[in-house]
C-alpha cells in the first residue's frame, strides 16, 4: 500500500509540476530547460513526443507505474560529463532519450536541391558560355576572384560539432554513435559524388577537368552542416543549424566565384550532402536504437503561428525587361559629304535581347512576433543575351578583312576575338521589413518591403592581336619591320550597367515540413533604374601595330582611331522572380 502511495505521489509530481521537473531535468539529465520539459511526458510514451508537438500526447501514452518508477530512477542516476568530454570509446546512453525511427530522420529536402541542380545544369545558357564556340571563355564571373578559404570552410560544420562535443556540450549522440553516423555520412556522400562526377564528365568552368558536377567541396560542407544540425540544431538551438548552413552555402558560393564550379554543381552538391547525412543517421538509428542517444529533438516541425523566423536557400526564374537598345557609336570622323568613304557619323544601334534569368539566393528574417520582423536577402541573377555571339562573328569577319589586306597579310600573325561574358550577372543585397500572416501552425502567407543595392557585371568581348610592327610613309605605302613584335590585348567592346538602388516586395506561401525545415514558393518583384553604357574600341591595336598611321589619321582627319567610343541609354527595370526555397525555421 505504501508503495502504491509513493507511485501516486511521483505520478502527480510528474504531471502537475512541469516547470519544477524541467529545471531538475536540466541539471540531472543534462538537457537544456526547453528540452528537459520533455522528460515528464516523454518517459511515459511508447514513442518520442516533443513537448510542443501538436499531436495528442494522451493518445500515445501507455502508463505503467512500475516501469515509470524504474525509468525515473535510471534518469536520476544518469549524469552528463562535467567539463570537457574525452570519453571517445564510452557509449553513454540517456534513458530519457527515446530511439528514432528511420523515417523520423528523413526530410528528403536534399532531393529537390539535387533536382534543382540538374535543372540549372540543363539551362546551360544561363550560367555558362557556348561550348561550341572555341573563342568563348566559359566563366560565370569575369573578375579574377581567387580564394582558398573554401578548402577549409568545407569542414566547418563537422569541426564545430567535434569542438562542442570536446567542450562538454551535450548533443544528440555519444562519441561512438557520432563517429559512426559521421563516417557513414561522408562515406555515402563520397560514393554519390564520385559515382556521378566520373559518369557525367561535366567540364569545369575553368576548363581544367571533366569532373565538375556535382561539387565535392559543397557536398562535404553540407554533410558537416547537417551533422551539426542534427546533433545541436535540433536538440539545443536552431542557431547552430543557421550557422552551419550559412557557412556551407558560403563554401558553395566561393566555389563558383573561384571559377571551379557552376551553380548547378553547387545546388546538386548541397542536395547530396543533406541526403547522405540523413540516410546515414537513419541507418545508425536502426543499428544503435537507443544506445548512445543522449537528447531528443526540441520540435517535430516549426510552428508558424508562434515564430515564422527563417533562413532560406532559394532558386527561381527571372522575368521582365526583355530588350535593350543602345544608340549607334559616334566615331566623330570629320570627312566631307562628297567623300566616297563617308557613310554617316554613327554606326547602327546596338540591340540586346535578354532571355529569362536564373536566380539563386539566400534570405533570412527574424520576427518580433508572429506578424512582423526584419531581414535581408542576397541574390545572384544571371541573364543570357541573345545575339552577342552573332555580333562577335560579324566583327570577326571585319578583322579577317584587315588581316587579308595585301598591305598587312605578311605582318599580322593572329587577330581574333574572345567572348569574356555573354550574359549580365546581377549581384543584389536588400534589407527591410518582413511580414507573415499565419493561416495555421504549418501554413503562412508572407510578404516584404525591401531596399538595397544592385551591382551588375559587364558583358564584354576581348581582342587579341599579334604581328610585326608596320611603318607608314604617308603616301599609302606600308613597310613591315620584321624585328619588332607588336602584341595587344584589350576590351574590344564592353557593356556596363551602373550600380543603383533597388526596391523590392513579394508574396510567398510557406509550409512547415518537419525537423525545422519548411518549403516556400514565392513571387518577388524588384524595381531599379540603370544606365547602360557600351564602350567600343575596335582600332586600339594601331597603337602598337602602326603608330604612324594613327598619327596620320589624327592629323589629316582630326580623328583619333585609338580612343574609346561610347553609347549610353537609361532603362527602368521591372523584374519578377518566380521560384521556391528551402527554409530553416528558428
Amino acid at each position: 500500500m505504501r508503495k502504491l502511495y509513493i507511485i501516486f505521489i511521483l505520478m502527480v509530481a510528474t504531471l502537475m509540476s512541469t516547470t519544477v521537473q524541467a529545471t531538475e531535468a536540466s541539471e540531472t539529465v543534462g538537457l537544456p530547460e526547453s528540452t528537459a520539459a520533455q522528460v515528464g511526458p516523454a518517459i511515459n510514451a511508447t514513442d518520442t513526443v516533443p513537448i510542443n508537438s501538436t499531436d495528442s500526447i494522451s493518445e500515445q501514452v501507455v502508463f505503467d507505474p512500475a516501469s515509470e518508477l524504474e525509468l525515473l530512477n535510471q534518469v536520476n542516476k544518469y549524469r552528463k560529463y562535467n567539463g570537457p568530454d574525452f570519453h571517445f570509446l564510452k557509449n553513454t546512453t540517456n534513458p530519457a532519450a527515446k530511439p528514432y525511427t528511420f523515417l523520423q530522420d528523413q526530410t528528403w529536402v536534399g532531393i529537390p536541391l539535387f533536382v534543382a541542380g540538374m535543372i540549372a545544369k540543363g539551362e546551360k545558357e544561363a550560367f555558362r558560355q557556348n561550348y561550341n564556340n572555341p573563342n568563348t571563355k566559359i566563366r560565370l564571373i569575369k573578375y579574377n576572384f581567387h580564394s582558398e578559404i573554401d578548402n577549409y570552410t568545407q569542414f566547418a560544420g563537422i569541426g564545430l560539432t567535434v569542438g562542442l562535443k570536446l567542450a562538454g556540450v551535450e548533443g544528440r549522440s555519444s562519441w561512438p554513435r557520432l563517429f559512426a553516423s559521421s563516417l557513414a555520412s561522408y562515406g555515402i556522400m563520397a560514393g554519390f559524388v564520385n559515382g556521378i562526377k566520373y559518369t557525367a564528365s561535366e567540364l569545369r568552368p575553368d576548363g581544367s577537368t571533366r569532373n565538375s558536377w556535382p561539387s565535392g567541396h559543397t557536398a562535404t560542407a553540407f554533410v558537416g552542416a547537417t551533422i551539426l544540425h542534427k546533433e545541436y540544431g535540433l536538440t539545443r538551438s536552431p542557431w547552430y543549424s543557421i550557422g552551419g548552413y550559412t557557412v556551407a552555402t558560403a563554401t558553395g558560393v566561393m566555389r563558383v566565384l573561384n571559377n571551379r564550379h557552376w551553380i548547378s554543381d553547387v545546388l546538386s552538391g548541397a542536395g547530396i550532402g543533406i541526403l547522405s547525412t540523413e540516410l546515414a543517421y537513419g541507418i545508425c538509428d536502426l543499428l544503435f536504437k537507443e544506445k548512445g542517444l543522449l537528447m531528443n529533438d526540441l520540435a517535430y516541425y516549426p510552428n508558424l503561428r508562434e515564430n515564422p523566423s527563417f533562413f532560406s536557400i532559394s532558386m527561381g526564374i527571372g522575368l521582365g525587361n526583355k530588350h535593350l537598345t543602345l544608340p549607334g557609336f559616334n566615331f566623330g570622323i570629320q570627312l566631307p559629304d562628297d567623300d566616297p568613304d563617308y557613310d554617316g557619323a554613327d554606326t547602327q544601334s546596338l540591340k540586346l535581347k535578354f532571355r529569362s534569368a536564373t536566380a539563386v539566393g539566400v534570405e533570412g528574417a527574424w520576427f518580433f512576433n508572429p506578424y512582423i520582423g526584419i531581414g535581408a536577402r542576397l541574390r545572384v541573377k544571371s541573364t543570357p543575351i541573345n545575339g552577342w555571339s552573332q555580333f562577335t562573328n560579324i566583327e570577326r569577319e571585319s578583322l579577317k578583312d584587315i588581316a587579308d589586306d595585301p598591305d598587312f597579310q605578311n605582318a599580322i600573325q593572329y587577330f581574333d576575338l574572345e567572348i569574356e561574358s555573354d550574359h549580365i550577372t546581377e549581384f543584389a543585397a536588400d534589407a527591410g521589413l518582413y511580414f507573415s500572416l499565419p493561416l495555421s501552425s504549418r501554413l503562412a502567407i508572407g510578404s516584404k518591403l525591401l531596399v538595397g543595392r544592385s551591382i551588375m557585371d559587364d558583358i564584354e568581348v576581348t581582342a587579341k592581336f599579334l604581328g610585326n610592327k608596320v611603318d607608314y610613309d604617308g603616301d599609302g605605302n606600308f613597310f613591315t619591320e620584321d624585328d619588332i613584335v607588336a602584341y595587344k590585348e584589350w576590351d574590344y567592346i564592353d557593356v556596363h550597367a551602373s550600380n543603383s538602388m533597388k526596391f523590392g516586395t513579394g508574396l510567398s506561401l510557406t509550409w512547415a515540413y518537419k525537423n525545422s525545415f519548411s518549403w516556400r514558393v514565392f513571387c518577388d518583384y524588384d524595381y531599379s533604374h540603370k544606365t547602360y553604357t557600351a564602350t567600343y574600341a575596335p582600332f586600339l591595336y594601331l597603337e602598337d601595330f602602326c603608330p604612324r598611321l594613327r598619327d596620320e589619321l589624327i592629323e589629316a582627319a582630326n580623328w583619333n582611331p585609338v580612343q574609346e567610343f561610347k553609347s549610353s541609354a537609361s532603362k527602368h527595370l521591372h523584374q519578377w522572380v518566380l521560384g521556391g526555397a528551402l527554409c530553416i525555421s528558428f
